[in-house]
């Protein structure tokens, strides 16, 4: 019989997220998919024909007091969001650094199989890009984190997608980035535009089986 396994998913409702739990639920290898979200799922974006979602509301300010919940196989985090959206750079790091950090940290502590977040092409400690700084810094802290084995990060560059949220910026950046594309061969093909589904799978390709 086939070994069954358990995920986690943080950011559910976000582009990559939806993406990734619509992906396990059609996975025959996880029996459940656990989904730690701000608000409620809206049940029509996911399909989910053999119940396997289960998801809990939580204040992500408290996340070590669901740490329960991390005693799966896989631990998958979508979490994310812009400066814009966030309002300052430190409500930016407080979701895209300290929540996914805490994260980690609570993978490691229920001693899951593996951990897998979603960071950023050009992510880099030293940039003087506040993002990419945030994003490199935060790879540090997971990749150099005692007894955390199985940790990898995605690095997408634009995701393409349908967004429920309407980014300009983002928007005139893919649109660029969609005419550039064949022209982006061998280092600079990193940098082209991604789907949210290709990251998904790409994230549980990296997951220890």
């Amino acid at each position: 019989m086939t070994e069954k396994y358990k995920a986690l998913v943080l950011g559910a409702s976000g582009l990559v997220g939806k993406a990734l739990v619509n992906q396990l639920c059609q996975d025959d290898r996880y029996s459940q998919v656990t989904c730690l979200v701000r608000s409620p799922l809206s049940k029509a974006q996911y399909h989910d024909p053999l119940n396997k979602i289960q998801a809990i509301v939580i204040d992500f300010e408290e996340l070590q007091d669901y740490q329960g919940y991390f005693s799966v196989e896989h631990v998958f985090c979508c979490l994310g969001t812009t400066i814009k959206q966030a309002g300052s750079q430190s409500n930016f790091r407080r979701v895209d650094f300290q929540f996914v950090h805490v994260a980690a940290q609570l993978t490691r502590a229920q001693r899951a199989k593996s951990f897998v977040w979603i960071s950023s092409v050009g992510a880099n400690a030293k940039s003087g890009n506040f993002y990419l700084k945030v994003k490199g810094e935060l790879e540090n802290a997971i990749l150099s984190m005692p007894q955390l084995d199985n940790a990898a990060a995605v690095r997408p560059s634009l995701l393409l997608g349908q967004r429920t949220q309407k980014r300009t910026a983002e928007s005139w950046g893919i649109a660029i980035m969609k005419v550039l594309s064949p022209i982006m061969f061998g280092p600079l093909a990193k940098y082209r535009p991604v789907s949210a589904n290709q990251v998904a799978y790409q994230m549980i390709q990296l997951q220890v089986f």
